[in-house]
């Protein structure tokens, strides 16, 4: 097989389009069987209802080279759970967990071509979504949707490594109690867009966004988890019904507990005692670890110790680990990195 000709460590991180995708269509109260096409348009009525009552969830996980030449995903397995989350609070057919692996693993094998060499840093990004796509006049659920994958070449979300990021604590709600934080909805990400342009405007990387009932507990960003890390090296990850479930956040504590001998606590975390932590920084699958020098509060910084010249020492271990159990230098749980080819 030989690789498209492409500057692998000049890749930014967007779309480009690629040879292959998965389609299965959910039509008459069941799955078609999925295929691959070349085709990358999609072709609705004006009245279907993801553009009607933006019925739509997605997911997002990396293909990639190890070190040994394999093309490998990391726990695709998760990303289907989460996706199945989201379809059942959004009143959308689940799309079966092992069928889910499957079409990830055909779309990877048909576009290896495209899956960036060890070493680059870059690598093949899936974005699995379903949409709605039968018409919706009254507000109900749709009666048919369609499930794809998509894959593109990615450069890493920060180029030149992940400098420490200065944030802002919102003054907006990212999502409502009892609502749809939880689950990787569009209709989330479309809310938060007017606030993180403002954000970047205002000079600043991202949103804290605290709890929406009483605004004094730090939930995440608009598109990440929070990671604290205590003076005596006690990782800390806010806990919220609100939060959306993070692979890396989950993969990383595991890491930290059962493999670094650390200890992990998951709970609420008070804006107020952020001061204290040592280390912060937000975790997903885009950067793994992203660390955060400064948080601004209104116009009262809130400096972490680790500072803004790199990440902190804690944070580093971690990030170096899970990469490392990603990249196949470290062996790490097993089924935690699947094999595709």
């Amino acid at each position: 097989m030989e690789k498209k000709n492409l500057d692998w460590g000049s890749l930014p991180f967007d779309y480009m389009k690629t040879d292959y995708r998965f389609v299965a269509n959910y039509v008459d109260g069941k799955w078609e069987e999925g295929k691959l096409i070349e085709d990358p348009n999609i072709v609705l009525s004006e009245c279907a209802g993801v553009f009607q009552y933006c019925q739509a969830c997605f997911e997002g996980l990396k293909a990639y080279t190890t070190e040994d030449g394999s093309i490998v995903c990391f726990r695709p397995d998760m990303n289907a759970e989460r996706m199945k989350d989201s379809c059942e609070r959004l009143r959308m057919p689940v799309f079966p967990v092992d069928e889910y692996v499957k079409a990830c693993e055909e779309v990877v094998r048909a576009n290896a071509a495209w899956v960036p060499p060890f070493g680059s840093g870059a690598s093949l990004y899936l974005r699995p979504f379903m949409i709605a796509t039968s018409d919706v006049l009254g507000v109900k659920s749709a009666k048919n949707f369609q499930f794809r994958i998509l894959a593109t070449p990615v450069g890493p979300y920060f180029k030149g490594g992940a400098k420490p990021i200065v944030i802002r604590v919102s003054d907006l709600d990212r999502a409502a109690p009892r609502g749809t934080g939880h689950i990787k909805a569009g209709l989330n990400y479309a809310m938060s867009l007017y606030n993180i342009e403002d954000a970047h405007d205002k000079g600043f990387s991202e949103n804290l966004y605290l709890d929406p009932a009483t605004r004094t507990k730090v939930e995440e960003t608009g598109g990440a988890n929070f990671l604290f890390v205590k003076k005596d090296g006690t990782l800390v990850t806010p806990k919220s019904d609100s939060i959306l479930p993070s692979i890396t956040r989950r993969s990383l504590c595991y890491v930290a507990e059962h493999m670094l001998g650390m200890k992990v606590e998951h709970r609420e975390v008070l804006l107020s005692e952020v001061a204290d932590f040592a280390e912060a920084g937000l975790c997903g699958t885009a950067a793994v670890i992203s660390p955060i020098g400064k948080i601004n509060d209104h116009g009262k910084e809130i400096c972490l110790p680790s500072g803004m010249e790199k990440m902190g020492p804690v944070l580093q271990k971690l990030y170096d680990t899970l990469t490392g159990i990603q990249a196949g230098k470290i062996e790490g749980p097993e089924g935690w990195v699947h094999k595709i080819m």
